[in-house]
C-alpha cells in the first residue's frame, strides 16, 4: 500500500483496513491519543496545517478535487489517497464534505513553560468552545494552553475544526493534572460569576499583571473552588442585560481581549505584526 505522490493510492473498497482506521479517526474524539494522528478535513485547515510546516503524513483527496487540484499539493506528505467522492462523503465529518482532509502526526510534548502566559481550561467539555477559546487564545497572543483532564480532546475533529487553524500557533498541554498546572509561576486569573472585581472596574485601574495565566471552568460548575481560592485575581464580567452568566468561549475572548489592551501588550504586539 505504500506510495507516493507520483502513484497516489487510489481506495475503492469500503472494507479496506485504511479507510476503517480513518473513520475511527474522525467519528472518534480521543482516538488520535492510540493512533498519534488526526484528521484534519477542509481546504481552510490543510492550508493553514501547510502554512505552519505542520508534519502531513497522508493527504486524502476526493476524486474530483485530485484531478483538478493535484499539481498544488506535490510533495507534501509522505502518502497521497484518494476517494471516490461518494467514498470521501461517507468519511466526512462535515454536512458539507470538504474534499481534502490531512492525516497529521501528533507533535511531540513538550515542557509546560511555568512563566508563560496561558490559558488554563478546567474541565470544559463543548469541543466548540474549547475551539473557540483556543482561536482567542492565539488571536491575542496568549501562547500556551494546559487543559485538565475531563477538558474536550483539543485534537479532535471537532475542536479542530472550531480552532480553525488556532491549534498550529499554540503550545498544547492535555490531560493534565492538578499538579502539573500547579507549576505555573505567573499570577493566575480566574473567571467567576460572582465574586471579585468586575473586568471594566480593572480596565479603568489598568491593574493587570502580566504575563498571567487564564482559568477557565466547567460550563456548569465554573472553575473548581480550591483554583479560584489560590487565584491572585478573580474576574466579572458585568451584564446589564441581567443573563445569569456568559457562554464560557465567549467569556474567555472577552477578558484575553481586555487583558491585552489593558496590560499595554497591544501596542507592542501589532507594532511588530505591522513592521
Amino acid at each position: 500500500m505504500t506510495t507516493n505522490n507520483d502513484q497516489p493510492l487510489f481506495i475503492t473498497s469500503r472494507d479496506n483496513a485504511w479507510l476503517k482506521s480513518v473513520r475511527k479517526l474522525v467519528s472518534d474524539g480521543t482516538a488520535y491519543r492510540q493512533h498519534g494522528r488526526f484528521w484534519l478535513e477542509g481546504e481552510h485547515l490543510c492550508v493553514a496545517a501547510r502554512q505552519k510546516k505542520v508534519m502531513i503524513d497522508e493527504l486524502v483527496f476526493s476524486e474530483s478535487y485530485w484531478h483538478q487540484q493535484r499539481a498544488s499539493w506535490k510533495n507534501l506528505a509522505r502518502r497521497i489517497v484518494v476517494l471516490t467522492d461518494e467514498m470521501f462523503e461517507s468519511v466526512s465529518g462535515l454536512d458539507s464534505p470538504g474534499k481534502i482532509a490531512c492525516v497529521c502526526l501528533l507533535p511531540e510534548r513538550q515542557k509546560i513553560q511555568p512563566d508563560k502566559a496561558s490559558v488554563v481550561l478546567d474541565r470544559v467539555q463543548d469541543a466548540g468552545n474549547v475551539g473557540s477559546i483556543l482561536r482567542s487564545a492565539a488571536a491575542f497572543g496568549v501562547r500556551q494552553v494546559l487543559a485538565v483532564k475531563g477538558t474536550a480532546g483539543l485534537w479532535s475533529p471537532k475542536v479542530l475544526r472550531a480552532g480553525m487553524g488556532a491549534h498550529f500557533s499554540l503550545d498544547l498541554h492535555e490531560g493534565l493534572d492538578e499538579a502539573a498546572v500547579e507549576q505555573l509561576q505567573v499570577p493566575w486569573l480566574a473567571t467567576s460569576s460572582h465574586q471579585g472585581p468586575f473586568l471594566h472596574e480593572l480596565q479603568e485601574k489598568k491593574a493587570w499583571p502580566y504575563p498571567a495565566a487564564w482559568f477557565l471552568g466547567h460550563e456548569g460548575q465554573g472553575v473548581r473552588s480550591e483554583w479560584l481560592n489560590q487565584a491572585d485575581l478573580t474576574v466579572r464580567i458585568g451584564q446589564p442585560g441581567g443573563e445569569e452568566s456568559l457562554n464560557v468561549a465567549a467569556a474567555a475572548a472577552i477578558c484575553l481581549h481586555a487583558h491585552l489592551c489593558c496590560a499595554g501588550y497591544n501596542e507592542r504586539l501589532f507594532s511588530t505584526h505591522h513592521k
